[in-house]
């Protein structure tokens, strides 16, 4: 195990009408100045946004408001919230939606109080200061309300890169499952498959004697599985959506992903598709991953066996333990199809064509010279290429 620092120390209210708390806590995280951020849509429908809103008011707190966050959140709208703290003087951001709202609303809180562009966070700046966060989750997927970490899209050129640091983690993040139950089917899956892509992408790593986060990345997983077709069957059902919802912030909070090397070759091959296509980033992870895991199976064959029996409940096969990992890369790709996510190029509406320009972005985007994708294993431009023709 390697050497680490670990201070996660964002304040979760978790269950039933939480939402009802943000007030409260804006004020014991000292705001008093707030911008809410928030998409649209379904959040206004609900009734959610009004609540938040009454709950700051109770509270005694002044609200601005800034909707119109897309999934794939664009550097637009940031530049826009960055301009509105400044002018209107807000001292805490509270996103109110998914993982979209809170990535965009760390973006604005980060860039209100830098100088330079806050695009600059997102080639590689480490992030050092921003204002205050807080969230209101609306979908278990990106895990954005435990984490330091942010993924925008920007606009010229349609970039889509991620920034990190702790000023990035949430003071505090409202968790009510319920209000989860009225997503789409299909967001829901695309939930889903974030969550697990989070999880392999810890899992793939090159540290040796990790067993600790080796147990905890298997037993959220095995909890994906055990959850993820009682949802689909049963929107409903609050114990399922709550135990997803709580796995979804504990698979990228980071607390599985300590003293070890981590991967994020998935997240960097699809973060193209999603950028291009507008895709969504769940759906996308779905046709990235089989073929990623597929075309590195041979960096380190038992780390994939290990997977497929643990998780997967297939077979160990000890003459040829590379049967055993793919078997087990193919339970992966069934079951995501078998919640509804698509299996290849087409379905994700992909194009052959495009091929080229996706793996040169991927490999010398943004502050990539070198044209190298570094993580469980060092792919260059043909490498990522072969990868997306394995989607096909």
């Amino acid at each position: 195990m390697n050497n680490f620092t670990f201070y996660a120390p964002t304040f979760f209210a978790f269950g039933r009408d939480a939402q009802k708390q943000a007030g409260a806590l804006v004020t014991r995280f000292g705001g008093s100045r707030v911008l809410l951020h928030y998409g649209g849509g379904s959040v206004v429908r609900s009734g959610l946004l009004d609540q938040v809103k009454a709950s700051l008011t109770g509270a005694g707190l002044s609200f601005l408001e800034l909707g119109g966050v897309k999934p794939n959140p664009r550097s637009g709208l940031v530049y826009e919230g960055i301009d509105l703290c400044r002018r209107e003087g807000v001292d805490f951001v509270l996103a109110v939606g998914g993982g979209s709202a809170i990535d965009s609303a760390k973006a604005i809180a980060a860039g209100t109080v830098y100088e330079g562009d806050f695009w600059d966070y997102y080639e590689g700046k480490p992030v050092e200061k921003a204002l205050p966060i807080g969230t209101v989750l609306t979908i278990a997927a990106a895990g954005s309300e435990g984490s330091p970490d942010s993924v925008i899209t920007k606009e010229d050129g349609m970039i889509k890169r991620g920034a990190s640091g702790e000023a990035y983690r949430p003071k505090f993040s409202i968790l009510n499952p319920a209000l989860t139950q009225t997503l789409p089917p299909y967001q829901t899956a695309c939930g889903i498959t974030d969550i697990i892509a989070h999880l392999y992408e810890r899992y793939l790593t090159n540290t040796k004697d990790v067993e600790v986060t080796d147990r905890l990345i298997e037993a959220l997983l095995l909890a994906m599985i055990h959850e993820a077709p009682r949802v689909m069957e049963d929107p409903n059902n609050y114990e399922a959506r709550a135990n997803i919802m709580w796995a979804g912030m504990m698979a990228h909070h980071n607390s599985c992903g300590v003293g070890r090397s981590q991967d994020w070759t998935s997240h960097s091959v699809e973060h193209e598709l999603s950028a291009l296509y507008d895709c969504a980033h769940g759906a996308g992870l779905a046709v990235a991953m089989p073929a990623v895991f597929t075309y590195t199976v041979h960096h380190d064959v038992m780390r994939f066996a290990k997977i497929a029996t643990r998780v997967w409940g297939c077979q160990m096969d000890f003459d040829d333990p590379e049967r055993t990992a793919k078997a087990g890369i193919e339970a992966l790709r069934s079951f995501l199809c078998s919640i509804g996510m698509p299996k290849n190029f087409a379905e994700l509406g992909a194009k052959e064509a495009d091929i080229e320009y996706l793996a040169r972005t991927c490999c010398r985007g943004s502050g990539k010279a070198d044209g190298k994708l570094r993580g469980f294993t060092t792919l260059d431009q043909s490498d990522v290429e072969a990868i997306y023709r394995l989607m096909l």
